[in-house]
């Protein structure tokens, strides 16, 4: 299948994204459609054997009523929702102010009379034709969309004389357009900014010269420049040059990092200062930046079961509200009570309301390092009651330290660590860098052993100075005093034998991640108390911590015994977050309700979790779960008032206490509210320093 990405302009809820993907899927040589409302785009699957002409594919948005841009340009910053919310709030009060003073004082009667019915007409219709079209277009096709009934409203007050009636239900049909507009193009705001971190273009060095190409035309293998000022284009590794580069774009990370030849960088990072020269491992889409804004853009896919209800109350809404017109005139004869109605209620707030606050989320947990998948996952999240953590690479780093040396033969502590670390010089095992980094943390000269060679399964033996010195894992904890006190701490005990004798006991420990006791005090005090460790290690590796911690402890694991594990909490009624590295918990990942990975984007965590923490911050966690109920509440509170809006509003109009001129005015609030709402999950913030 040949995949394309089509823009596409107008876009505002999820009923157009449906009305777009049906249109393109019509289209033959079409195979699969999938329309991202947040990131303006059609995502399309072709046959590859007979694609469809571009031209084609640009009919099939029109005739629904869209826009596909000629040439793709940077979109406009959208302006801070608070200053325009505040302006959009003054000219609707000043409109409102002269709408009700009209209607009090007659003015509307006296400029019927005045001015010809025929002019009025061709006024209604020049202002009000961009919706007029969308509605005629939709009614040829068979749709209704949510302002057919304003629409109907202002042609029945033509209809019976009443053009300033219509004139004033059209210009508060375009505010309402207009705010639905801005409302979601706050939403995707943060996504844009997303985009516009990626560089457009790449130095890329070719044949001996240094050419500048198109981002996407950088190939893997490529050796990329980078300046001061500049960031990096592609995923790459550093063949030259040191850097201090400001990741923030990737993870939130506020503090700089340092990079050098060897070190792996990512796109996106900004170089502060120094210059790299670097080749490319992954280009475009492939990054993990590319992927990382590709599952963002694609999160609304992934929708909850409160946005699917609202898009069916959407669905049933209006044929309620011509029906209640309709029987509004049957039993009251009243015409212009009629129109009020029809005018009033509108349903575009019900379909913002759930994808604005889900977008908004989503976009503000983006920009400070985290991917949330969807908004069934925020939902799921919101209401979870069981946490269950592997060990290595999510409670720890999964690097050892060297917590303990214990001297057997009276020598010197240092003596010993630097005979250690001597022995252990060229080891690249685990265990060995941490007693080289214990023994530069304390000063200690590092050299080269005369003989060295190693035990398999065993340890390393060394020669220094004419003395035989052995490394190797304590198997039998009981055989020295000290050994059985740091074993039941879950210790890895390391005996060292100098020239056959007991000379130190060394006891190494997986290092705890930074933040996290605290994370869990938090994640207790937000009402999660089934907190459980699971993990593959030896009870008495695992045990220790667990109690350190204060969770439940199940070790020994298999990955089918995760799974199994987390089946049954959710078999119990419980809504499970499984925590993982995003390597070897794939499965239980996949399993549970959300899957959290600490995976610092890597393929495996990407793939598999409902959400990436690309900073493996365990202090993000607790906010996390905040940033879920607060927009629970939100979306809870945004259905809740326009629902009462809209039964308050049409019961007025039916009853003769709403004029149309004020239906219309009344029908663009709720947008407004939604619009206030919704931003303040924009200003959401999950880091820790």
């Amino acid at each position: 299948m040949k995949t394309i990405e089509l823009p596409v302009e107008g876009m505002d809820c999820a009923e157009c994204a449906r009305h777009v993907a049906r249109a393109l899927e019509q289209v033959p040589g079409v195979c699969r459609v999938e329309v991202l409302l947040a990131a303006q785009k059609a995502v399309l699957e072709l046959d590859p054997a007979h694609p469809p002409e571009p031209d084609a594919l640009r009919r099939a948005v029109e005739a629904a009523g869209y826009r596909v841009p000629r040439t793709e340009t940077p979109a406009p910053t959208a302006p801070p929702a608070r200053r325009v919310a505040g302006l959009l709030a003054f000219l609707f009060g000043a409109v409102l102010t002269v709408v009700v003073l009209g209607e009090w004082l007659g003015l509307f009667e006296e400029l019927t009379a005045r001015v010809p019915l025929p002019v009025g007409i061709a006024l209604v219709v020049l202002m009000g034709y961009p919706v007029f079209r969308q509605v005629v277009q939709a009614l040829l096709q068979g749709r209704i969309l949510a302002y057919t009934l304003m629409s109907v409203g202002a042609l029945a007050a033509l209809l019976i004389g009443e053009w300033p009636t219509a004139a004033v239900v059209v210009f508060f049909m375009r505010v309402g357009d207009y705010v639905e507009r801005f409302t979601t193009e706050q939403a995707r705001s943060a996504l844009r900014g997303l985009n516009r971190l990626m560089p457009r273009t790449a130095r890329v060095e070719r044949d001996g010269e240094l050419l500048e190409v198109p981002a996407e035309a950088v190939q893997p293998g490529d050796v990329v420049l980078v300046r001061p000022g500049e960031r990096v284009p592609v995923d790459g590794e550093v063949l030259e040059g040191t850097a201090t580069l400001d990741t923030a774009a990737l993870t939130g990370e506020s503090m700089p990092a340092e990079v050098g030849p060897g070190d792996a960088v990512l796109a996106a990072s900004l170089v502060r200062q120094g210059y790299l020269r670097l080749k490319a491992t992954r280009t475009g889409a492939a990054t993990t930046f590319g992927r990382i804004l590709h599952l963002v853009e694609t999160a609304e896919a992934n929708r909850s079961a409160t946005e699917r209800l609202a898009d069916r109350f959407s669905a049933y809404y209006l044929p309620v509200v011509a029906a209640l017109a309709l029987g509004t005139y049957l039993l009251r004869g009243d015409v212009m009570a009629t129109v009020a109605v029809l005018v009033v209620a509108c349903s575009c707030a019900f379909a913002l309301a759930t994808p604005v606050a889900v977008l908004a989320a989503i976009g503000a947990a983006a920009r400070q390092g985290v991917v949330i998948k969807g908004g069934r996952y925020l939902e799921a999240l919101a209401r979870a009651d069981v946490v269950l953590i592997d060990k290595t690479g999510t409670l720890t780093l999964g690097r050892p330290r060297l917590t303990d040396l214990v001297p057997l033969d009276g020598q010197a502590p240092d003596a010993l660590l630097a005979l250690a670390a001597t022995a252990e010089y060229a080891s690249e095992h685990p265990l060995a860098e941490a007693i080289r980094e214990a023994a530069r943390t304390r000063g200690l000269p590092l050299r080269r052993p005369d003989e060295a060679r190693p035990l398999p399964g065993i340890g390393i033996e060394a020669r220094i100075d004419g003395h035989r010195v052995r490394l190797r894992r304590l198997s039998e904890p009981d055989a020295f005093p000290e050994a059985a006190r740091l074993a039941a701490e879950g210790k890895t005990l390391i005996l060292m034998e100098v020239d056959g004798r007991p000379a130190a006991l060394l006891a190494a420990a997986d290092t705890e991640r930074p933040g996290l006791r605290e994370a869990l005090e938090a994640l207790r005090a937000l009402g999660v108390h089934h907190l459980e460790l699971l993990t593959g290690d030896h009870p008495r590796a695992a045990e220790p911590l667990a109690r350190r911690l204060g969770l439940r402890c199940r070790a020994g694991l298999l990955p089918d015994d995760k799974i199994r594990i987390v089946r049954e909490y959710q078999a119990r009624g419980h809504t499970v977050v499984m925590i993982g590295d995003g390597v070897n918990d794939a499965p239980a990942l996949m399993q549970a309700d959300v899957g959290i990975a600490m995976g610092s984007g890597t393929d495996v965590a990407l793939d598999t979790a409902a959400l990436v923490l690309l900073r493996d911050d365990w202090r993000q966690l607790p906010a996390l779960f905040r940033l879920a109920r607060r927009t629970r509440r939100t979306i809870a509170v945004n259905l809740g008032f326009t629902a009462l809006y809209n039964l308050v509003g049409v019961t007025l109009a039916a009853l003769g206490y709403l004029p149309p001129v004020l239906a219309a005015a009344a029908q663009s609030l709720p947008d407004l509210g939604i619009l206030g709402n919704s931003a303040r999950l924009l200003r959401a913030r999950l880091h820790t320093s």
